[in-house]
């Protein structure tokens, strides 16, 4: 039987204006984003470190209701925020802090939303040369989405590590109950071509391996983690 293991974070969420410059910004450049959410984990790491993002396990991610003009802003991590410098005129409430710390058991039902960079390697019609991966390409539409999240789910009994080495995510579900919504790509202003697409998966997962499963929810899930992608949110 599969050991029990434990997930500890500090969830934020933080709701803001969409009129405020730096909001703005923010929305328009996935640089300035990832700017916005490491602003509130200074001073745990020396300053300029390359991979504070994933020493800290800051994990991110954002949508935008233009009509009630907020921006909802979601993050991860295993230390304690500080969001006091985010300017007070950009903040329509004060942000709200969850403390998370659960004991994850195979079997465990859980209600999920994901937040995915949904994408694979195309190799190319002479096939891949010594040491290469292949040209990555990223899918646009909601069904192709699904099925990206799709082969990352892990069957009882089944390896973390799966065909063409996918590494997949500790839990299972049932595919016709998966829903899935393409997001606003995050492009940069300065850095021409940037183009990460994103897509909201949602359902419910049933825990098969714990210690992946912990791993996932840690870490995140796929590539472009510190665009504001691979955050998985769940509750039972």
């Amino acid at each position: 039987m599969s050991t029990p293991t434990r997930f500890v974070a500090t969830q934020s969420v933080l709701t803001l204006d969409t009129r405020h410059p730096d909001v703005i910004r923010a929305m328009n450049d996935v640089h300035d984003m990832h700017r916005l959410v490491m602003s509130g984990h200074r001073g745990w790491v020396p300053e300029g470190d390359g991979d504070a993002r994933s020493q800290m396990g800051v994990l991110s991610a954002w949508t935008v209701n233009l009509r009630a003009q907020t921006l909802t802003l979601i993050t991860q991590a295993r230390v304690t925020p500080d969001w006091s410098a985010v300017p007070r005129a950009a903040r329509l409430e004060a942000p709200h802090l969850i403390r998370v710390d659960q004991t994850i058991k195979a079997g465990d039902t859980y209600t999920f939303r994901a937040f995915i960079n949904p994408v694979r390697a195309v190799m190319q019609p002479d096939g891949p040369k010594k040491g290469q991966r292949g040209r990555r390409t990223a899918t646009m539409s909601p069904h192709h989405a699904a099925e990206w999240f799709t082969q990352r789910l892990q069957p009882e009994g089944e390896a973390p590590i799966g065909p063409s080495s996918i590494k997949r995510i500790g839990a299972d579900a049932d595919p016709a109950r998966i829903t899935t919504a393409m997001l606003p790509p995050l492009v940069s202003t300065v850095k021409k071509g940037l183009k990460i697409v994103r897509a909201e998966v949602r359902g419910q997962l049933t825990v098969t391996d714990p210690a992946t499963f912990t791993r996932t929810l840690s870490d995140g899930l796929g590539k472009a983690r510190s665009y504001g992608v691979g955050l998985i949110l769940v509750r039972k």
